[in-house]
């Protein structure tokens, strides 16, 4: 069976610490593909703030599109929201029952891991491949066999910090792909003319 690396996120936008974190589980661990799962709404999250899921969706399109290990899926885009990913994940192994799926994620999830639909079934029947999150650690869920964390590179970088500095007119090219930048720019997605969610 391939494994396959199921990158959950709103991706609001996608930025470089998500591509360096995908990058090192594709490389380092024996992941052979990782899949961005675009999330039109996190259950555990409020919507204030979300840019609409297909501008999200076409920006990881964007940053991704030289690498043959990565693929964007909008799955959930056709799927009953708030976005479970219990049923998302069910619903990928239907469609591909060569592949074993595992779940990436930063530590911070386990904060909130408990108020997650059929928590418990997630970690009996997949398993987790944790990177790291400043501030987070997996706490009682280590030790855990389907639960394996990794040295990632720590990234604090995040897509809130990103959004308000666009929006307070940061030059911050350097922290996302060069294709999303500049559709950022020229949309004026996030910024104080356009469509500024904070």
């Amino acid at each position: 069976m391939e494994k396959t690396g199921l990158f959950f996120g709103s991706f609001n936008p996608i930025h470089i610490g998500h591509l360096i974190i995908a990058g090192f589980m594709q490389q380092f661990t024996d992941l052979q593909e990782i899949w961005f799962v675009v999330s039109p709404q996190n259950p555990l999250k409020e919507k204030h703030g979300l840019l609409e899921a297909v501008e999200r969706f076409k920006m990881v399109k964007m940053a991704i599109v030289n690498n043959p290990g990565f693929k964007a899926i909008d799955i959930e885009f056709y799927m009953p929201t708030p976005s479970y990913t219990i049923n998302t994940l069910l619903r990928l192994k239907k469609d591909f029952p060569d592949r074993e799926f595992v779940i990436v994620a930063g530590t911070d999830i386990f904060e909130q891991l408990h108020k997650w639909k059929d928590y418990k079934s997630l970690l009996s029947n997949y398993h987790f491949y944790i990177y790291n999150r400043p501030g987070y650690s997996i706490g009682e869920y280590a030790g855990l066999p389907s639960v394996h964390q990794f040295n990632t590179p720590i990234m604090e970088i995040s897509s809130s910090f990103i959004r308000k500095a666009i929006f307070e007119g940061k030059d911050i090219r350097y922290m996302l792909p060069e294709p999303v930048w500049k559709y950022l720019m020229v949309k004026e997605l996030y910024s104080s003319t356009g469509f500024s969610p904070l």
